[in-house]
């Protein structure tokens, strides 16, 4: 790899840019060098939208495909090849205002307008999406895009109205050939490594082999962990390997009777490719953060940075996953459970990467597992888990064949309820089984006490979504899960 400028497109021109630190935030660079204040920082850990942009890249099929992120966590080297859009970029000829502006206005959509910039590029980013595909929003569908941006003043309702009514006023779709065209050239470019120590490798050779060059260098993948370490604990990284160009670490694919998940693929399209084959996910995937978070941030960096309240582990231990780790040339495999081994620490050598989860499939003409993941938070709609459950449950007859329940929220790292399994495991799957097992998880977890939860509040619910579980898959009159998702929202 040879030194060379990121390069990207932005107001209509590839820019380039030298001597960036590994570390400096799109939403920096934006508001400090180039004196674009559109954008806001309201948190400067991706939570509230205020800083909301939107990034462009070409599909599979070759078409420009937007999607909306937090400038906030995002650093400047990750736009290199990509194509950069802010508010500043939405007025028309003479200022005229662009329709998802003007029926802000009209709806009344902006009161304090701190956060309004941010609304307007997520919106943006849907227009553009459903004009391309012809088709309109439904309010529901509105306020899911919507899910990452945080507004104090209008109570959301004049803002979804406004999503509505922008597709009243005459279309002005993105013109997407010239920045099609920049893209295709910007695609030739070699790997990027800038003088400053950011290296951004386009190969799983290439990621493997710069690890175990430079085994202290921080991996980055969708920044929205490690965005909130520089941010928020002042961190500082001397050399930064970005795995997001790494495109055979972002596919997802079924090999055999596994679910192959690369570790670089993002949440969105790993719980999508999950709910496929166990529907009864939907929920928890469209309650794991927000729709800006998903689409960068990866369930690989989620499992490998392992954060106790992380919703991705709970939910991949349940299925039975395994982990597969690789460094230099050499991979190893290993379940889920067994990959982490204290608080924020697990088994990942020095020079060593997650390249992938693989996934059991259901098996084809055996016994269906039932499965639930249950998220208890205190805001339904993009919050952190105070307790993550995640249970799967292979009957034969009337009897627990095979059983998986994984936590998370209840100890140092997420983990499984072995002596709560035991209780169940070869038991009929009655009420009695059921309290034998709901006393064996006062074994498995002494959860502690915080900010999001008590500890007797989390043992409490811990019990309660496990008789949630048994009234959802008991042999005799199961309650149909939906009839009871009001409880998510009611916890």
């Amino acid at each position: 790899m040879t030194l060379r400028p990121i390069r990207f497109f932005h107001r209509a021109t590839i820019t380039e840019l030298h001597a960036v630190p590994p570390t400096r935030t799109v939403l920096e660079w934006l508001r400090e060098d180039q004196q674009l204040i559109g954008s806001k920082e309201g948190c400067a850990e991706g939570d509230c939208g205020a800083c909301m942009v939107v990034l462009g890249e070409v599909n599979d099929a070759g078409q420009l495909a937007l999607r909306p992120v937090n400038a906030c966590i995002q650093f400047v080297p990750t736009l290199d090849g990509k194509a950069l859009f802010t508010v500043e970029d939405l007025a028309g000829a003479h200022g005229a205002l662009h329709p998802v502006q003007q029926s802000m206005v009209d709806q009344h959509g902006s009161q304090c307008g701190f956060c309004t910039p941010g609304f307007v590029m997520s919106l943006w980013a849907l227009y553009q999406r459903h004009l391309a595909a012809g088709t309109r929003p439904t309010r529901q569908q509105l306020a899911d895009d919507l899910s990452g941006n945080l507004c104090r003043c209008t109570g959301y309702r004049p803002i979804l109205d406004a999503g509505l009514a922008m597709f009243e006023a005459p279309a002005v779709p993105l013109q997407a050939e010239p920045v099609l065209a920049a893209l295709k050239t910007l695609a030739s470019d070699p790997p990027l490594q800038t003088a400053s120590g950011f290296f951004a490798p386009q190969t799983r050779a290439e990621l493997a082999a710069l690890l175990g060059a430079h085994p202290r260098a921080q991996l980055l993948a969708g920044s929205t962990d490690v965005g909130l370490w520089v941010n928020k604990q002042l961190r500082e990284f001397v050399q930064v390997i970005y795995l997001g160009r790494v495109a055979e670490m972002q596919r997802i694919d079924e090999v055999d009777d596994h679910l192959l998940i690369g570790a670089g693929a993002s949440l969105e399209a790993a719980w999508s490719a999950l709910a496929l084959h166990w529907p009864a996910l939907t929920e928890v995937w469209q309650r794991f953060a927000s729709l800006p978070i998903r689409q960068v941030g990866t369930m690989g960096g989620n499992v490998a940075n392992g954060s106790p309240i992380g919703d991705s582990a709970p939910a991949l231990m349940a299925l039975g996953a395994l982990i597969v780790l690789q460094r230099g040339a050499h991979t190893r495999e290993m379940p889920m459970q067994d990959f982490y081994t204290g608080y924020m620490k697990n088994q990942l050598q020095a020079g060593e990467f997650v390249q992938a989860l693989r996934v059991p499939l259901p098996a084809a003409g055996g016994a269906p597992a039932a499965v639930r993941v249950y998220k208890i938070s205190k805001r339904f709609d993009c919050d952190i888990s105070a307790l993550c459950a995640a249970f799967s449950i292979t009957l034969q007859g009337a009897v627990v064949n095979e059983v998986r329940l994984a936590f998370g929220g209840l100890a140092a790292t997420v983990a499984r309820a072995t002596k709560a399994e035991a209780a169940l495991r070869g038991q009929p799957w009655t009420e009695a089984t059921l309290l034998a097992g709901m006393a064996a998880l006062a074994l498995d977890f002494r959860p502690l006490s915080d900010m999001r939860a008590s500890s007797a509040y989390r043992a409490q619910v811990a019990q309660n979504l496990l008789r949630r579980f048994w009234l959802e898959t008991r042999p005799d009159a199961a309650l149909l899960a939906h009839r009871v998702s009001v409880f998510s929202r009611a916890a």
